[in-house]
């Protein structure tokens, strides 16, 4: 029977719906918004409410496309002067640690199938393949877990951790790419040939990425286009150039957006603020999609085949290989604590990224794909329920989390600022303790570097002058030099501090 696109966007409707409200129960209660959004892809699959999906092309292409998006907004949030301090670090983590991890890792693999799946037949290379499909790291279900949970890291842990897991994806991508075609190739391959490749093709793709990136941010700032809400499509249009581009010069598409992002988020360009907020939203509509695909295309009564060799393996990698790599790679930096190795250690979150690449194999019929799949996606699993759900606690556990002041959003003032503009706003609810010395606004004593700059009372909205007579239930809204005169304002007011 002929689906008709009405049906179709009518359960991708409900999907997202459903994804979106799973999404803030993950929030609430600490578990990974990916194992809830692949949770709600295997529950409409084909072991469930029986959506038949196995298109694996159209699941590799919406995959490419959403690592794409996902990376360069990345790039785009990423403030070159908080990672500056770990750069060293993010870097060696996310090129020579995917290399030693895929190594150690598929070591571990081929000598556990080689225990429990005998039969298989899995040889070195394909083990070393299944490998580097889970050798990055999934930044977005960390980042979501600790901020909704109000922790912060110390120690530059939160840069760092961006840092790896933002840039680690090209590398597990190039590893994959070329374990395939060894895979593939009859012949022996040159092993020095295939580094030098690996090696040109960072070189590349950093290189178009930043290049690309400098001209893209004059070209906006020069163009004028007279619609406003263009300049956001002029952006996304810039990502998906850079990729597309770069593919054509034989390097790392993905390596380019990320540093393409990274040097449009770090300049001035107009419309700044409204292109980061569009392509923030863009990122979290093509993961929900991106989740949606991988959740469908997975037969969950095939994992029960993986249980044994898949706990095994994620076992290993989460206490052994993980572990062993970042305290090798962070070995020269000795001023390093313990106890944050140890948790960077903790936090080698498998997510969506290496489900996308363990598609490529199927894509290209690679013998035992659809085993490494399964592998993959049960191990993802696992590292999700186990690591994922924990990092709060252990990062309590190892004393590695603070607390700043956490000052009132802004709920009633649909306003936002530039980045490029220092200043802090908050909005305060006028109560009758403020009112005490007074109920007009000159009557407040703020400091003199705080304005009061509107004020919301019902439904009606005004710029207040000295002489302003405040009310309780008025909602004022606040803007000052810093975090540190915004929270002396408080104490002037007598308002107790979230």
């Amino acid at each position: 029977m002929e689906i008709q696109v009405e049906h179709l966007l009518l359960i991708f409707s409900l999907l997202f719906f459903l994804s979106i409200l799973a999404g803030r129960a993950s929030s609430k209660f600490g578990v990974p918004a990916l194992l809830i959004f692949l949770g709600v892809g295997m529950l409409f699959g084909s072991d469930g409410f029986g959506i038949e999906f196995q298109n694996y092309y159209i699941a590799q292409n919406i995959g490419t496309i959403a690592l794409c998006i996902i990376l360069f907004s990345g790039g785009l949030d990423t403030n070159i002067a908080e990672i500056r301090p770990v750069i060293a670090q993010g870097v060696i983590l996310s090129t020579f640690g995917v290399v030693l991890t895929a190594t150690i890792t598929g070591v571990l693999i081929w000598w556990i199938l080689g225990m429990t799946m005998a039969s298989a037949g899995v040889t070195l290379i394909a083990s070393l393949l299944l490998a580097s499909t889970m050798a990055s790291t999934d930044s977005a279900s960390v980042f979501s877990i600790l901020r909704s949970k109000g922790l912060y890291l110390k120690h530059n842990l939160r840069p760092m951790l961006e840092l790896e897991s933002g840039s680690n994806d090209p590398m597990a991508y190039i590893l994959v790419i070329t374990f395939i075609g060894i895979v593939q190739s009859e012949a022996t391959p040159s092993y020095w040939v295939t580094a030098g490749i690996l090696i040109l093709q960072l070189v590349i793709g950093a290189a178009l990425g930043f290049l690309i990136g400098k001209v893209g941010v004059k070209i906006i700032n020069r163009i004028e286009i007279g619609n406003d809400s263009l300049y956001p499509i002029l952006v996304f249009t810039l990502c998906i150039f850079i990729f597309s581009i770069t593919y054509f010069a034989k390097g790392n598409g993905f390596l380019a957006v990320y540093v393409g992002g990274l040097v449009l988020g770090n300049s001035k360009f107009v419309h700044k603020r409204s292109s980061l907020n569009f392509m923030d939203g863009l990122a979290w509509m093509f993961q929900l999609l991106m989740f949606l695909t991988l959740g469908l295309l997975v037969n969950p009564h095939e994992l029960l085949q993986v249980i044994v060799p898949g706990l095994l393996i994620s076992l290993l990698m989460i206490f052994f290989s993980r572990p062993l790599t970042v305290f090798l790679c962070l070995l020269p930096f000795r001023k390093t604590p313990f106890k944050v190795k140890a948790y960077v250690s903790w936090v080698g979150l498998r997510g969506a990224v290496p489900i996308i690449f363990a598609i490529f194999p199927l894509v290209e019929n690679v013998p035992h794909a659809r085993l490494m799949f399964n592998i993959v996606f049960f191990c993802t699993l696992v590292s999700l329920l186990v690591q994922g759900t924990s990092l709060p606690l252990i990062a309590k556990w190892l004393k590695l989390t603070e607390r700043p002041t956490k000052l009132r959003e802004l709920r009633n003032f649909d306003v936002d600022f530039s980045t490029d503009i220092k200043s802090v706003t908050t909005e305060i609810e006028i109560t009758a303790k403020i009112l005490k010395k007074g109920n007009k606004l000159i009557d407040l004593s703020l400091p003199d570097n705080t304005l009061v700059v509107m004020v919301k009372r019902k439904e009606k909205f005004f710029v207040p002058t000295g002489k302003t007579v405040l009310k309780e239930k008025d909602k004022i809204l606040i803007i000052t030099d810093d975090q540190e005169a915004l929270i002396e304002t408080y104490k002037h007011l007598g308002v107790r501090i979230d």
